[in-house]
């Protein structure tokens, strides 16, 4: 199981936009349309990454917790589906029915989201505020398969509590660490 860091976008970039199939409607969404009003969290993730099956509850609680108080999550693959199929829209329509997700599940077939997001790995977490303005990327806990720390989301809960209640968060973050985004081969 190789291990990829984040690549730590410099906080306070606006979030780009972006135009991606969600795989659970079947309808073409933006970035715009899916914002939150207090804020909105870009989880790249996949189906067969350890690392997001292993945080897979904890996003599925966190979303639904802080969905309610006007925090919107959208999770993003970017994985080459050519070398990883089980990565492909069909499959991940049926990961979402089967995890509960409560939120578009977009997919990013040309690598351009992930390129302009400086994607480097899933899962990797960003939070921007109602601007769209980057206030935390990195780790959702320090829980890694086989490690024995409790699956918690205490980093981007922290965030976004802070988010929520007009705190300064703290600009010392921690990478998120999983498979790196599989990527198409350049031609």
């Amino acid at each position: 199981m190789a291990r990829t860091e984040s690549n730590m976008l410099a906080l306070g970039t606006i979030a780009p936009e972006f135009s991606l199939l969600d795989t659970v409607s079947q309808k073409t969404m933006n970035l715009h349309t899916l914002t939150g009003p207090k804020g909105t969290v870009i989880m790249f993730i996949c189906n067969h990454c350890p690392f997001v099956i292993h945080v897979n509850p904890e996003i599925t609680i966190l979303a639904k917790d802080y969905q309610e108080k006007g925090i919107a999550f959208i999770a993003i693959s970017s994985n080459d589906i050519e070398k990883y199929p089980e990565d492909a829209p069909n499959y991940m329509r049926i990961k979402a029915k089967a995890e509960n997700y409560t939120f578009p599940y977009l997919y990013d077939e040309d690598q351009s989201v992930a390129k302009d997001y400086d994607a480097a790995c899933t899962p990797d977490f960003y939070l921007f505020d109602k601007g769209l303005k980057l206030v935390y990327r990195g780790q959702l806990d320090g829980s890694r398969p086989g490690n024995d720390i409790p699956l918690t989301g205490k980093d981007l809960r922290s965030a976004m509590d802070n988010l929520l209640s007009g705190k300064e968060i703290d600009p010392k973050q921690k990478p998120s660490i999983g498979c790196g985004i599989k990527w198409k081969p350049e031609i």
